[in-house]
């Protein structure tokens, strides 16, 4: 079974336009561990603008699934993740300012920054995700720099399945096969959904782990949490 990893990110986004602590973001994190997540994932960004140091160091005790924390690799950045040490760091090229990650390193021309901060992240054993687009030549630089798994992007899947799914997935398919024929573990993340997420693991039901953050908190606030954990899981089986 592919893994769900839910990104908390939103809650967190939630909470801090009024400050205080409602949503609870580490309780919801509990509450998402034990309605059948198999993982939390959380991307810090500089501003803090949703999830802060703080939320982190607070969640790595309490979690009982796998930790998964999204970031690109800045001096603070590779700080807080190895001295908190999660299970995995996914490493993320977002500028800054970033709204949302929107597209994958270039493996290839990065290939000596990724391979220091990927031996670095090892050393301290921490599996080290790579972010990259569904490219088989940027598949096979992350695999250049002995990073453990690489995570594709999956805004371009999402955008075009409405359209033909078919031919959306197709690319997906072809770098997860040029992934795992590498010995490369496979994530995905990035606007799947209910709608489409059933599809993607028909697909390819190799994928070791999806990370989901917005349409699920999006779902939640119809159905609840509960149950919408339960669908996407559903989708995964």
């Amino acid at each position: 079974m592919t893994k769900l990893s839910v990104n908390i990110n939103k809650i967190a986004t939630l909470r801090n336009a009024r400050g205080g602590n409602n949503p609870d973001v580490l309780q919801v994190a509990l509450d998402c561990e034990r309605f059948g997540a198999q993982g939390i994932t959380v991307h810090p960004r500089p501003d803090e603008r949703h999830i802060r140091r703080q939320d982190v160091l607070d969640l790595r005790p309490r979690l009982t699934t796998e930790f998964n924390i999204e970031g690109y690799p800045s001096p603070e950045f590779m700080d807080l993740v190895l001295g908190v040490v999660p299970a995995q760091v996914t490493l993320v090229p977002d500028a800054p300012g970033q709204l949302t990650s929107n597209h994958g390193w270039d493996t290839i021309a990065h290939a000596a920054q990724l391979a220091e901060i990927t031996h670095r992240l090892q050393e301290k054993g921490i599996r080290v995700s790579i972010f990259v687009d569904a490219r088989e030549d940027m598949v096979e630089g992350a695999a250049q720099t002995r990073a453990d798994r690489v995570e594709l992007y999956t805004e371009p899947y999402a955008t075009n399945y409405p359209k033909d799914r078919a031919l959306a997935i197709e690319p997906f398919v072809r770098a997860g096969e040029r992934a795992k024929a590498l010995g490369l573990g496979l994530n995905m993340g990035h606007d799947l959904s209910l709608e489409n997420l059933r599809y993607m693991h028909e697909r390819m039901p190799y994928v070791d782990e999806c990370s989901i953050g917005h349409a699920l908190v999006c779902d939640a606030l119809y159905l609840g949490l509960r149950e919408t954990i339960a669908r996407y899981l559903e989708c995964l089986r």
